[in-house]
């Protein structure tokens, strides 16, 4: 019997905007014009995962594979690793590359997905307590705070404060810990096969959603509710 959840954050509950979106605001901030036109500056930094909670990249760089893997264990990791990605994307300006790290971090490039409010307030009337248990290299409190659903979450379970990264079953039995319960009792919610499921290898049971765009996906989380049965 599912007695409690853990959400991931990215692709899951909220959405980065588009790397378009993510750039013309670094841009108008900075009032630096890249080198390459807009459209093939956003392609480039697309190609290379350049925007943390994008898409991940296309080409990696062989000297960043290491910083890759482990960007999530502490700020200092997160910075360095989507700053040398977007090095190589071809943006070397010092000031637009911290302007475009700092954006992404703001509750306003962020959006929820339009059921994400309403499953986790769903939940709450269940009296089913919610863990978000996320691979991140900063505090992502400040953007559920300001989009009203910190309220709606029990625990915080991230990566770059515990230092592990998922798939580390590790990580998954400190959020059932937070959440006092055992990991056969709690549902594992995320967009990642590989790091969310990693959450199986301790019994959790777990549910897939697709990482889409807001405006594409609806309803990826309103299964759940019947996954959990009548209230």
């Amino acid at each position: 019997m599912i007695k409690g959840v853990m959400f991931d954050f990215s692709g899951t509950l909220l959405r980065v905007e588009s790397t378009e979106e993510w750039l013309a605001a670094a841009l108008a901030e900075t009032g630096i014009q890249p080198a390459e036109e807009f459209g093939e500056t956003a392609r480039r930094l697309t190609e290379y995962g350049a925007l943390p909670g994008g898409p991940s990249p296309q080409h990696l760089p062989a000297h960043l594979e290491t910083l890759w893997d482990q960007r999530d264990m502490s700020p200092e990791q997160h910075r360095a690793a989507y700053g040398g990605l977007t090095h190589a994307a071809g943006i070397t300006d010092p000031e637009l590359v911290q302007a475009l790290y700092d954006r992404h971090m703001i509750p306003a490039a962020w959006r929820p997905y339009p059921d994400t409010g309403p499953t986790l307030r769903a939940l709450r009337r269940r009296g089913l307590p919610v863990a978000v248990v996320s691979n991140i290299g900063w505090d992502l409190r400040p953007v559920f705070r300001a989009h009203g659903l910190d309220e709606l979450v029990d625990a915080y379970v991230l990566s770059f404060e515990l230092g592990v990264q998922k798939p580390d079953p590790v990580i998954f039995r400190t959020a059932c810990d937070r959440l006092g319960l055992t990991p056969a009792d709690v549902l594992m919610v995320g967009d990642s096969r590989e790091a969310d499921g990693g959450a199986r290898a301790l019994g959790c049971p777990v549910h897939f959603v697709d990482h889409l765009p807001v405006d594409q996906r609806p309803g990826g989380l309103t299964p759940l509710l019947d996954l959990l049965g009548p209230v």
